[in-house]
This record gives C-alpha cells, sequence and structure tokens, in this order.
C-alpha cells in the first residue's frame, strides 16, 4: 500500500523555508515582506509578486499570491517574495507610507528588485494581479526580469504607450485574463494588447477577476509554472499527507 496523500487546497503549506524580510525604498518607506524558499536547494527562479488594490483588501496574502507562496518551492522550485507595498497591511505588518494610486509604488518595485539582487535570487519574474499589473506595466522594464505575468489587468492606470513598450523588448509577457472578468474581458484585453503581438494570451474559460476556486487557483499557479519552470508540470492536485505543515 502506497504512503497516505492528502489533496493539495486552501491554505495548507508544504515544505518550504519561510523568511520574514523588509525592503526599505529609495525614498526612506520600510516594506515588510515574506521570501519562501524550497527546503532543499536553490531555487530555479524566482517570483516577485505585486498584490491587487490595497484600498479594496489587496495585500501580500491575497489567496493566489499567498497558496504560490505554500506550493510552489516544493511543487516546482520556485522562490517566491511577497510584500505589501507602501500604507498596506496585513498579518505580517503594516508597510510605511501611504498608497499612492501606483506613482510612489514606483519605488516599491525598485526596492524589491534591489533585495533580488542584493540576495542573488535566480532568474525573477514579476507577476502582478489586478493593481500589481499596472506597476508590472508601468515600471518592469526598468529592472533586469526574466519576463512578466499579468494576472486579471484592469489597465486602468496604464497608457496604450506603457503596454506598447513591452513590443520587442525582448522580455517575455504573459497576459492572464479571467472570461468574467469585472474589468477587462478576453475580446477586450486581446485588443488593448494588441501592440505587443509576441505576449502570450491565456483567456481562462468561468473564471473571475479574483480566481476564487481550487479550480482557478490551480489554472494560475500551472501558468505561471509552465512560463517559469515548465518541467515541473504537471502540479499534483495530491501531496504525501507526511509532507504537509499545520
Amino acid at each position: 500500500m502506497g504512503a497516505e496523500t492528502r489533496e493539495i487546497r486552501g491554505a495548507v503549506q508544504l515544505p518550504r523555508r519561510a523568511e520574514n524580510i523588509e525592503l526599505v525604498t529609495d525614498d526612506g518607506v520600510h516594506l515588510v515582506g515574506e521570501l519562501s524558499l524550497p527546503v532543499a536547494g536553490a531555487p530555479v527562479a524566482t517570483l516577485v509578486t505585486l498584490h491587487p488594490l490595497p484600498t479594496h483588501g489587496g495585500f501580500m496574502d491575497s489567496h493566489v499570491f499567498l497558496k504560490a507562496a505554500l506550493r510552489l518551492p516544493e511543487l516546482a522550485h520556485i522562490a517566491v517574495l511577497r510584500f505589501n507595498t507602501r500604507g498596506t497591511s496585513s498579518p505580517r505588518g503594516t508597510s510605511g507610507g501611504e498608497f499612492d494610486g501606483g506613482i510612489a509604488e514606483q519605488l516599491d518595485v525598485a526596492a524589491a528588485m534591489r533585495f533580488v539582487s542584493e540576495r542573488g535570487l535566480p532568474n525573477p519574474w514579476l507577476v502582478g494581479w489586478s493593481f500589481g499589473t499596472e506597476l508590472v506595466l508601468q515600471y518592469g522594464l526598468r529592472h533586469p526580469i526574466s519576463g512578466a505575468i499579468l494576472l486579471s489587468p484592469p489597465l486602468h492606470r496604464t497608457s496604450a504607450e506603457s503596454v506598447a513598450a513591452w513590443h520587442g523588448s525582448g522580455v517575455p509577457l504573459t497576459i492572464i485574463v479571467p472570461e468574467l472578468d469585472d474589468y477587462l474581458r478576453p475580446e477586450a484585453a486581446k485588443q488593448r494588447f494588441s501592440t505587443v503581438p509576441e505576449a502570450r494570451f491565456v483567456p481562462v474559460e468561468g473564471a473571475r477577476h479574483l480566481w476564487v476556486g481550487e479550480k482557478s487557483v490551480y489554472r494560475v499557479l500551472s501558468e505561471i509554472v509552465a512560463d517559469v519552470n515548465p518541467a515541473a508540470l504537471p502540479l499534483p492536485h495530491e501531496w504525501p499527507a507526511a509532507g504537509f505543515s499545520s
């Protein structure tokens, strides 16, 4: 008889090394965060996650990013960096400063990328969700990244010029759009991103802006891994029970 397994779902966590971190921006703001690393060996890649709008409940523990941190270090040997942008609170703590509508937050992105460089974390990918996608699109190309992934991009704050700048940049861009998104659905999104024809465009049937439900989470994490470490696919739905942490 094989070892007992458990379904991978919800907030259960697989083995990982979790480290509370603090980022300091060029304007002196202290940001709280967490770095999740594989237990064994060095990561093959790093996700730098940028959370949804903090004025509407977005923070470093927004569920897709929390589940990425709890699962992907073990399942795909990927490091996951999460942090609260300025003025944002979570159980980890409250970052200094005040929400600035995506302007001063460019310094938050820069602080995260500086941390990645100083720690020697490999192959960094920016992953933005909703408001976080605006930060990726506007500021991502300023930094040495291996690629960028957008979840539910609303394109409320991003100019057409900032989108078009990704064309010919040599930086892979993946756009993951829920069929039932509240702000920008696949057909309209495809038109808005038509200036970046080389981008990988992924419409997800039945999904919504907040990616609620394990089916949606599994799809998003699988699409991320498809870009960052495809050798780890398919992601398992179950794991040996002894490998779960409480």
